[in-house]
C-alpha cells in the first residue's frame, strides 16, 4: 500500500485533527495469505488491483504454477507466467488473481488441488469475487492441473486457459506420472475422455511447437477432441517456441478480451 504524507502548516492543528486517517483503506497489489487443510499449511498470494473497491463484484483468476515453483514459502508462484504479465501491465487483467503454491514432491491432484480451490473460495469471500466470472489457467504442471480441476469441477469455471500442458503421462519421464488426469488412466482414447468432461467450458489452449518437455501432440489432440464435440475451443501454437511459451501466451491482449467476455450464465 502506498502511503501519502500530508504536510500542513503548524498553525492548523484543528484542521489536522479533523482529518481522520483512512484506516479502512484496502491494501492492494500482491498480498500474502495462508490456509490450513488437514493439518497442512498452504501459502498463497492474491493480486488485488489498484482501483479495488467493495461496491462491485470482481472477476477472479486462479493460476496454477509449474513444477519449478513448488514449495512452502508462497512467493514463487507469482514469479512466472501470470504474475509478471500483470506486473508488466496491470490493466491486462482488471480483477483478482490467486496464486496458490503446490508443495514439494506433489502435483495439482488431490489435496493440493483442493487447497487451490480453497484459496479461490477464500479470496472470493474476502474481496467480493463474482461467482459468474471465475477463471482457471496454469502452465506446464499447472496446465495439467487446469485440466484436472476443470474435469472434476465442470460447472465452476467460466473459461480455462491451459498453457504448455497435457493430460497423459510424459514419455521417458516417470517422475511425471502423477500429472496424468486420473480419469484417463487405462482409457483407449484418453483425449476423448478428458474432452467429454470439460466440453462445456470455453477453452483456449497454448503450446510451443518445439516443446521438448510436454509434446505438442498433447495440445493438438486435446484441441481436436474438443472440436469433435463442438466445444468452444481456441488453439494457439507458437511455431518457434519450446516449453517456455507462457510469456507470449499471457502477453496477448486477445486472450484477456476473450477471457473476460465469458460468464457462467452465458453458456
Amino acid at each position: 500500500m502506498n502511503l501519502r504524507w500530508l504536510v500542513l502548516p503548524l498553525a492548523l492543528p484543528i484542521l489536522l485533527a479533523a482529518a481522520p486517517v483512512r484506516a479502512d483503506r484496502q491494501e492492494t497489489g500482491f498480498l500474502d495469505r495462508a490456509l490450513q487443510m488437514n493439518g497442512h499449511t498452504y501459502r498463497y498470494s492474491v493480486y488485488v488491483p489498484r482501483d479495488f473497491s467493495r461496491d462491485r463484484k470482481w472477476p477472479v483468476l486462479l493460476f496454477l504454477h509449474g513444477s519449478g515453483e513448488r514449495g512452502h514459502e508462497g512467493l514463487r508462484p507469482e514469479s512466472i507466467g501470470l504474475g509478471p504479465a500483470i506486473r508488466w501491465y496491470p490493466p491486462r487483467f482488471p480483477g483478482l488473481a490467486v496464486f496458490p503454491q503446490c508443495p514439494d514432491d506433489s502435483s495439482w491432484i488431490g489435496e493440493p488441488a483442493d487447497a487451490a480451490l480453497a484459496a479461490l473460495d477464500s479470496t472470493a469471500a474476502e474481496f467480493g469475487g463474482d461467482p459468474e466470472r471465475e477463471y482457471l489457467t496454469g502452465l506446464s504442471m499447472g496446465g495439467y492441473g487446469t485440466w484436472y480441476l476443470a474435469y472434476y469441477h465442470p460447472h465452476r469455471f467460466a473459461a480455462i486457459v491451459p498453457v504448455c500442458s497435457g493430460i497423459t503421462t510424459l514419455p521417458n519421464d516417470p517422475d511425471h506420472d502423477v500429472f496424468q488426469l486420473p480419469a484417463t488412466v487405462g482409457a483407449a482414447d484418453p483425449y476423448a475422455v478428458a474432452a467429454a468432461g470439460v466440453s462445456r467450458i470455453p477453452c483456449w489452449i497454448f503450446h510451443g511447437a518445439k516443446d521438448d518437455a510436454v509434446p505438442v501432440a498433447e495440445a493438438r489432440r486435446m484441441h481436436a477432441a474438443l472440436q469433435q464435440l463442438g466445444s468452444e475451443v481456441r488453439y494457439t501454437e507458437f511455431p518457434d517456441l519450446g516449453h517456455g511459451c507462457w510469456d507470449q501466451a499471457y502477453g496477448g491482449d486477445d486472450l484477456w478480451q476473450w477471457l473476460l467476455s465469458k460468464r457462467l450464465g452465458a453458456r
